[in-house]
């Protein structure tokens, strides 16, 4: 693996940047008609592309709606049509990080947990967070709502005017288009089960 391509080998073979560019060259989009509709950075966009780095939630979804197609379409290999869908504890793939976080990055890691379920309104994850201050808060919003119930931790909920403490057990539900962001609270990692109902 080259310098800078710091992604572990299973999302690496997912080829989310592959994906990305397979169905932006599919609709006959350049990057700069991407950038327009989607209000990412074109460095971003191509990073993502080259698969360079790995997108975070929010990126995912934002290029998902834009691209006309489910986040799911991301994490699997081939598409499925069954009305009931089980994503085994192995078949799970783990979102890292680059190991070292860089300013203005959203400092967590996730897992997709409904991966063989196309066509869904619903997109389940598990998150987990790492502690870090309250200046490298990143926040972001999107289309849609958004559900979190704390498994283990201590996490921070902040919007422009809200501040939430939340501890396990607790639980938030929040519209998404609200710019939010979480921070871990905990000396260890902060993990929930994340649920976004996409618009």
């Amino acid at each position: 693996m080259t310098v800078g391509r710091e992604i572990n080998s299973e999302v690496e073979a997912l080829s989310i940047g592959d994906k990305v560019r397979k169905l932006r060259q599919e609709k006959q989009f350049s990057i700069e008609d991407l950038v327009a509709i989607t209000g990412l950075d074109r460095e971003v966009i191509a990073k993502i592309e080259r698969n360079e780095v790995v997108p975070p939630i929010a990126t995912l979804l934002n290029l998902a709606k834009a691209l006309n197609t489910n986040v799911v379409y991301f994490f699997q290999e081939s598409a499925g049509t069954e009305k009931i869908s089980v994503t085994r504890i192995h078949e799970r793939v783990r979102i890292e990080r680059r190991p070292h976080h860089e300013k203005g990055e959203v400092n967590y890691l996730y897992e997709a947990l409904g991966t063989k379920k196309t066509n869904k309104h619903m997109e389940p994850f598990l998150v987990e967070f790492k502690k870090q201050d309250t200046s490298d808060m990143v926040f972001v919003s999107h289309d849609g709502e958004e559900f979190l119930y704390l498994l283990e931790g201590s996490l921070e909920f902040r919007s422009i005017d809200r501040r939430e403490v939340l501890e396990p057990g607790d639980t938030i539900y929040f519209e998404s288009d609200v710019s939010h962001s979480f921070r871990c609270l905990s000396e260890q990692p902060a993990r929930a089960v994340v649920v976004l109902w996409i618009m």
